[in-house]
């Protein structure tokens, strides 16, 4: 199917609305409030495209569209929706507040390893690197929409509500930064380790002794190693940095799947430090995950958006955490970015399936978490045509082994990417309870974001066509596995409609693979958004026709004499004027659209021609 952004994601709110608003009251449902991290994706699914697309913003009632309303019709008209999502938006920040401050509970999403053996309530309650990064998106959304509904509304108690729901977001946002800083990891192993061992069969292939990985190694992260040793700012641990200053030492940086093991506290102002409350202890084991990572990664770009500076979302302490951010950021982009890339003949990405360093998990989605986080740092640095083109095949492969755009044999182990979908062990989950693992199954969503966003930083024609039929096509697949039925329908994931023999699921419908859904139409916007390819042939062909119709038109006037102002030729020839003068506007920007008006005066000039015997005059 075509991606047409805006009919999809007004099919979506309505089922949103259909699904979760009884006669105008939000309904959180049987599993609501059990996880920070399905509470938060529920309202992104509005929030989003609100904040993020013009024609979807719901915070001025006066600039509402028609279709938009008729939407969310089940939330009141366009007065009523923003002070419904005001009273909803703080019922999710009382839901997910204890007594010490914000919570970011993963509820059931996390599940215990052995089926056998339940979770504690205290093992549900720990805070997830999901839950943070969906924090961010989620605050800086809902305090974009607050900053401008104030400014429409005179209610007094809808401006206090406003007030009192300011200060509970901008508090939850300030914790889940802290708590993102408080995840990030470097892990430093001994290339004679199991670990480091795994890490130079990824990177050598086979091809590459041990020395020669870490000579490599050394070259191409020198600089990187030296400045995440130097930088104050990270908060590292002495030995930590005191071992990655041995460039015989090989190291992973990236986040946990909750707060680290023994992380510090993080120093904030004292009117910070009361309204975040007390900063909990870690958990989970100083490993970095590639999920958690690419999950981080998505979150922190928001930080940094035009939207955000323009608005002024952020306090100053807040800012001062952002910079802290940014600096891993980046760091974790370059690091896995030139891991990805190790060896310019043959990447290591290209060898699908990826296997993890720690756990020596092998999947097809852990390739698709390494070139999300090569996507981001392409993004960064604009890429060149030979990257794009290497991590467009990547993508078509991925397609193609995830049984997506190829059809599944009997018994087909693939499926499995989708249904139950791939498990992570949590590794230091166990000292509060049975060990606890998290399950991915969104691998076509994320792979049809992931493939968006290519298409949207490719200026390569070839490519981009490429990418286009893959996104249809990973669209296709998807918009199969849509609820037809029962509670959800609309939303996702009804995994048996496109793999029917796969294993039967309990549960909730997946606000994960929704939110991802609606994370891709927003991404296909902006593509949409941008100004077409520029085809240099093309642009020739323009240019030439352009010159042709002028000149002809030129004789045309210069032959005829002057028709009456208000006669059918007269307007004709203004019409003419018009075109041509327009096509030279838009030869730079759209040649295609050029030629189409060049060769449409063309045509006319030629049919005056024909009208007046004088058809011999073109050679005919």
């Amino acid at each position: 199917m075509q991606i047409k952004p805006r009919q999809n994601l007004l099919e979506v709110w309505q089922a949103v609305a259909r699904h979760s608003l009884d006669q105008g009251e939000w309904d959180w449902g049987e599993w609501g409030g059990r996880s920070s991290v399905a509470d938060a994706e529920r309202l992104l699914c509005l929030l989003y495209p609100a904040t993020e697309i013009e024609p979807f913003r719901l915070d001025d009632p006066d600039t509402t569209q028609l279709d938009v309303e008729r939407a969310l019709k089940n939330a009141g008209d366009s007065s009523e929706i923003p002070a419904k999502l005001v009273e909803i938006l703080g019922d999710f920040m009382a839901k997910h507040r204890g007594e010490e401050g914000p919570t970011f509970a993963g509820g059931y999403y996390f599940a215990a390893e052995d089926p056998a053996q339940e979770l504690s309530e205290e093992q549900r309650e720990i805070g997830v690197v999901d839950s943070y990064s969906m924090s961010i998106t989620l605050c800086l959304a809902t305090l974009g929409f607050l900053k401008v509904y104030r400014g429409k509304t005179r209610r007094a108690a809808t401006l206090a509500r406003i007030d009192r729901l300011w200060d509970e977001t901008s508090a939850r946002l300030t914790a889940a930064m802290v708590s993102l800083l408080r995840s990030f990891t470097v892990n430093v192993v001994d290339i004679d380790s199991e670990q480091g061992q795994a890490l130079s069969r990824l990177l050598g292939r086979g091809r590459l002794s041990d020395r020669q990985v870490l000579q490599r190694f050394q070259d191409r992260f020198k600089s990187l190693r030296s400045l995440i040793a130097e930088s104050v700012v990270l908060g590292l641990d002495g030995d930590v940095t005191d071992e990655l200053r041995n460039e015989n030492r090989l190291f992973e940086c990236g986040w946990a799947w909750s707060l680290v093991q023994g992380a510090p506290e993080v120093d904030v102002e004292p009117t910070t430090a009361e309204s975040i409350g007390k900063q909990p202890e870690g958990f989970a084991r100083p490993v970095p995950y590639l999920y958690f990572t690419v999950v981080a990664l998505d979150g922190m770009p928001d930080l940094y958006s035009e939207r955000t500076l323009v608005l002024g979302l952020l306090t100053a302490e807040q800012q001062r955490l952002a910079d802290a951010l940014r600096l891993r950021w980046e760091i974790t982009q370059q690091y896995w970015s030139g891991i990805a890339r190790f060896d310019d003949a043959t990447w290591p990405l290209e060898e699908i399936p990826w296997r993890t360093t720690l756990q020596q998990l092998e999947s097809e989605y852990f390739s698709l978490c390494v070139a999300a986080i090569l996507v981001h740092d392409l993004i960064r640095r604009r890429a060149t045509d030979d990257d794009l083109t290497r991590t467009v095949a990547v993508m078509e492969r991925l397609a193609d082994r995830g049984r997506i755009t190829s059809r599944p044999t009997r018994e087909d182990p693939a499926v499995g990417l989708h249904n139950p979908g791939v498990a992570l062990p949590l590794l230091g989950s166990e000292q509060l309870g049975p060990a606890m693992k998290w399950t991915m199954g969104d691998f076509s969503a994320q792979l049809l974001k992931r493939t968006v966003q290519l298409c949207a930083l490719s200026r390569n024609i070839a490519s981009q066509d490429r990418l286009l039929r893959l996104a249809e096509g990973i669209l296709d697949h998807l918009w199969a596995r849509r609820i037809s039925d029962g509670e959800g329908v609309g939303l996702w994931d009804d995994v048996h409609a496109v793999y029917p023999e796969s294993p039967f699921r309990q549960g909730p419908l997946s606000w994960d693979v929704t939110e991802r859904v609606v994370e891709c139409m927003v991404a296909a916007h902006a593509l949409y958004s941008q100004a077409p390819i520029r085809s240099s042939e093309m642009s020739a062909l323009a240019q030439a026709a352009i010159s042709e119709a002028a000149h002809l038109f030129g004789q045309e006037q210069l032959e005829q004499p002057a028709p009456a102002p208000k006669s059918p030729q007269g307007e004709q020839i203004k019409g003419i004027e018009a075109d041509l003068r327009r096509a030279r506007q838009l030869v730079d920007r759209k040649p295609g659209t050029a030629h189409s008006l060049a060769l449409g005066v063309l045509a006319r000039l030629y049919d005056l021609a024909r009208a007046r015997g004088d058809a011999g005059s073109w050679g005919v």
